[in-house]
């Protein structure tokens, strides 16, 4: 019979030590071989198998008792399972904090140190370890490596004093006990592996720089949001830098090195909290051009169509970054959400050519089915899909392409006026009865007050006051009193208040009496100013169009009283209130504001009471 070497012999020790290490290293060339495996399905396998390979050879290493010159090998064991683990569940679970202190345990059970477990938290057990780990310096790459992963938990679970005294008692030499994160993350040196070392998916010094970069993007954003714009600068400088080439990146004025970093940060929608609040820090600093060319990069971060690529198996930044939070005022939102807050940033700034075509493209992006459900813009509240298409239709008559309008406003037509009762009796009943959004009627009458517009600027006046007529009929049907249909959203709110249903009413009585001057009925255009005054009595368009008309009529004692009412008014809040205005609205508004206002009050100062 052939004589067995015993299992604890010399001999036996270190040739299962080799096969270990030959099972480690097979293992980690099998998880290689599945993260370039173009087959999903497969990739799954061969990743699965190489985590349960692991996790049996994890269980053959704690089997015998804790040696120094086994723990090396033990410790590395921990690292690959515990990076592939977290990586195929893409989150870190309490489980694998019990995998690092097992392995700490195992440290302080090769010193006889078994009393110091778990006596201060899973700290005061890191603390222990790294203390005897001087006298056993064979251990310290895998220690570090696993103070790495120790690292991204307690990231991912905000124990951030816990992770800073780590760094700090793993960076005593260089940092001086500093407190600053970044620092410590930066001076940390992990040390290098031998080239006999047992193979390891991912080495201690990637993950430090992965580390560095989650972290400084976190800190970055969350500086973001608490206003410390030159610390979140700094904080994304450093996030970007480890990410993208430094020739990217500038030195310079704030202001334009955070337009350049937010350029180099457009490598991914991952990135595009920077970009959204840059083009708030532009709106705050009036830099339009600089704001417009932030929320552009934006957009074209969020529409960049991106070939699915297989994730590396291994701890990447986007795992130790937080969740998107849809009520973060950093939360980027969709493709068509960013379209639509660049499209009504140029419509409010002037830039109507731009406002129109973003509004096509966005209108364009709905419509194909590529974004089926548009959610509005939750900081602020943003317009419902109706609203969308009467800016756009305002955007387009700002830019002098009337005809284009008057397609978007058919078009919007066509998808809401057929919930419109056709007799004006069932007008209660079907708004009573209805399941459709009890403010559709609105929707109709500022589509047809834009169609009048777009007909005004074809010259096309009859046709214009036949739009203004008809959007006039469908709002006084419709009044106000759809409080007891129940909570409406923040864009049928926006749309339906009193104070925009007034304005709504007083453009398109403007609108329809300007058209009367055009044709030289001023009696007409007398009676809608009149009724204009009534209905929104603090719209000072409104009067001074009536104290034009007047003037005209020569009825100069009328002119004269309302002329000292005016004088006399003190300031009304209408911009206190234009924020709740639909965009559209605030558009159509200022059409119809008086071009000659400020000669006619010189006029009416200079003659007095004359």
């Amino acid at each position: 019979m052939a004589h067995q070497t015993p299992l604890g012999s010399s001999a036996s020790h270190v040739s299962c030590l080799d096969l270990w290490r030959e099972k480690n290293d097979q293992l980690v060339r099998q998880a290689k071989v599945a993260q370039d495996s173009s087959l999903p399905m497969r990739r799954q396998q061969l990743a699965q198998d190489a985590l349960e390979g692991l996790r049996g050879l994890l269980c053959s290493l704690r089997g015998l008792p804790a040696t120094v010159s086994v723990l090396p090998l033990e410790l590395t064991v921990i690292c690959n399972f515990i990076t592939l683990r977290a990586n195929l569940a893409q989150g870190f679970t309490e489980d694998l904090a019990q995998d690092i202190q097992q392995g700490l345990e195992r440290v302080l059970e090769t010193q006889g140190q078994l009393e110091a477990r778990l006596e201060h938290g899973l700290w005061g057990l890191w603390d222990s370890t790294l203390r005897v780990s001087s006298l056993l310096p064979e251990l310290l790459p895998a220690l570090h490596h696993l103070a790495g992963l120790q690292a991204a938990l307690w990231l991912t679970t905000n124990r951030l004093g816990d992770l800073t005294l780590l760094l700090q008692t793993l960076t005593v030499s260089q940092s001086r006990a500093s407190e600053d994160m970044l620092l410590l993350l930066k001076t940390w040196r992990p040390p290098a592996e031998e080239s006999d070392a047992p193979l390891t998916l991912q080495d201690a010094r990637g993950l430090r720089d992965v580390l560095l970069t989650a972290f400084a993007y976190r800190q970055g954003l969350q500086e973001l949001i608490t206003g410390s714009l030159p610390k979140a600068l700094s904080s994304l400088h450093e996030a970007a830098s480890g990410l993208c080439p430094r020739s990217l990146l500038v030195q310079g004025s704030p202001q334009r090195a955070l337009l350049y970093l937010v350029a180099a940060l457009k490598e991914g929608s991952t990135w595009g909290p920077p970009l959204l609040e840059a083009s708030r820090l532009y709106q705050q600093l009036g830099n339009i051009a600089a704001e417009i060319e932030s929320l552009e990069l934006l957009v074209e971060a969020l529409s960049i169509t991106r070939i699915p690529e297989a994730r590396q198996l291994l701890i990447e930044v986007e795992l130790l970054l937080p969740q998107p939070d849809p009520a973060s005022p950093l939360h980027c939102g969709t493709q068509s959400q960013a379209k639509y807050l660049l499209a009504s940033r140029c419509l409010q700034t002037g830039r109507a050519a731009d406002a129109a075509e973003h509004y096509l493209d966005l209108l364009a992006l709905l419509l194909d089915g590529s974004e089926p459900k548009f959610s509005p813009p939750p900081c602020p509240p943003g317009p419902c899909v109706p609203e969308l298409f009467l800016e756009a239709a305002a955007a387009l008559i700002q830019a002098g392409r009337a005809q284009d309008a008057l397609t978007v406003c058919e078009e919007l037509l066509s998808r809401t006026s057929f919930l419109l009762p056709k007799r004006p009796r069932l007008w209660e009943d079907a708004r009573r009865r209805t399941k459709e959004s009890p403010h559709c009627s609105h929707w109709v009458s500022a589509t047809h007050l834009l169609q009048g517009q777009a007909w005004v600027q074809l010259g096309a006046q009859k046709e214009a006051i036949s739009e203004y007529s008809r959007c006039l009929e469908l709002l006084f049907r419709a009044t106000p009193k759809d409080k007891e249909q129940g909570p409406a959203s923040s864009c049928e709110q926006g749309c339906t208040s009193d104070m925009a249903l007034q304005q709504l009413q007083t453009a398109a009585l403007i609108s329809r009496g300007l058209e009367w001057v055009a044709l030289g009925q001023d009696t007409k255009a007398l009676q809608d100013f009149l009724l204009s005054v009534q209905m929104c009595p603090g719209n000072q368009d409104a009067s001074y169009h009536l104290l034009q008309t007047l003037r005209r009529l020569d009825r100069r004692d009328e002119a004269t009283a309302l002329w000292r009412r005016l004088e006399a008014q003190t300031e009304l809040p209408q911009e206190n209130t234009a924020w709740s205005l639909p965009l559209y609205l605030e558009t159509c508004l200022g059409w119809i504001r008086p071009p000659d206002r400020e000669t006619l009050c010189e006029e009416f100062q200079t003659s007095g009471d004359s």
